[in-house]
């Protein structure tokens, strides 16, 4: 990537980070409104914090198709909604049981756990609330497939069923497919979906071009994850914005436990360049989802 794309892409970055955080503001209900703890409780979950990596794949992908920002806005914060809940609930002590998330205290020790609990589901309701009320595609029957992707990609095919697994997996060692298969439901599933759904806002896409940019997705959402685990345990407590260690702590299966951090690291890399191989059909449109991947590989938190 030369300076001066990068120079673009992280003014591109920022621009999208501080467009979603408006929208997201807008979304959520004002802490005055009743029931004000609970609003309060929710905005604190989801503001002012994070990298909006969902948000971002949603508006790359909105590139290739042409779709229009306020479309990609709506379709962004619905799946950032639906990331933000799932932190929300991993957090509980009936989970991961963690008590620092975004570098703030997770919701659960801010307010209390059944608050907490409630933040989640409203958040969820919430997002499947704004692509419902909201014209994001060409079509209706477009945009039913649109919420159907999204709910998906965060029930027990896709997300939540990935949490299962993780959580029956402590203190098990898994193999690299049993590995990816749980990591394809709990980080893949909203990564693809974020991807997917920022093509539905613009333009039809013809079913090669949308297999390629799941494939893409695919490939992005695993490195994502492996990344993830190596960061776990390279990057201090203060860099991550999160307990640091913890994966390692609580026993749970990781790409690092079963190759080590140097592999996991060349794995990630493999994944990275399978990820821009599934673009090499598209022309420059495409660049945002090529930057974003090699963020996602190089990220540092």
């Amino acid at each position: 990537m030369s300076l001066n794309a990068d120079r673009d892409f992280l003014t591109w970055t920022r621009r999208i980070q501080e467009e979603t955080e408006a929208c997201l503001r807008d979304v959520l209900p004002a802490a005055t409104l009743v029931p004000q703890r609970l609003h309060e409780a929710m905005r604190y979950a989801v503001l002012e914090g994070g990298k909006r990596v969902r948000p971002l794949l949603v508006h790359a992908a909105g590139n290739i198709t042409g779709a229009s920002p306020s479309r990609l806005h709506m379709a962004a914060a619905a799946v950032e909604l639906i990331h933000c809940y799932s932190l929300v609930h991993d957090d509980l002590p009936c989970m991961d049981d963690d008590v620092l998330r975004r570098g703030k205290p997770t919701c659960h020790v801010e307010y209390d756990e059944a608050t907490a609990l409630l933040v989640g589901d409203s958040l969820q309701s919430l997002a499947f609330q704004l692509l419902s009320e909201h014209a994001l595609a060409e079509s209706s029957e477009t945009q039913l497939s649109m919420v159907k992707l999204l709910a998906r990609a965060s029930g027990s095919r896709g997300m939540a069923g990935g949490q299962a697994i993780d959580l029956a997996s402590i203190g098990k060692t898994l193999t690299l497919p049993e590995l990816e298969l749980m990591h394809i439901h709990k980080t893949g599933a909203l990564i693809r979906a974020s991807v997917l759904l920022g093509a539905y806002c613009g333009r039809q896409l013809e079913e090669a071009e949308l297999e390629r940019l799941d494939h893409y997705a695919k490939f992005t959402g695993l490195a994502f994850q492996v990344i993830d685990d190596v960061l776990d345990t390279e990057a201090d407590t203060a860099t991550l914005g999160k307990t640091a260690g913890k994966d390692a702590t609580q026993e749970k299966p990781t790409y690092v436990s079963l190759m080590g951090a140097a592999a996991a690291r060349q794995f990630g890399e493999e994944l990275y360049q399978s990820a821009i191989d599934a673009l090499t059909e598209f022309d420059d449109r495409a660049d945002r989802l090529r930057d974003l991947a090699a963020y996602i590989v190089k990220r540092q938190h």
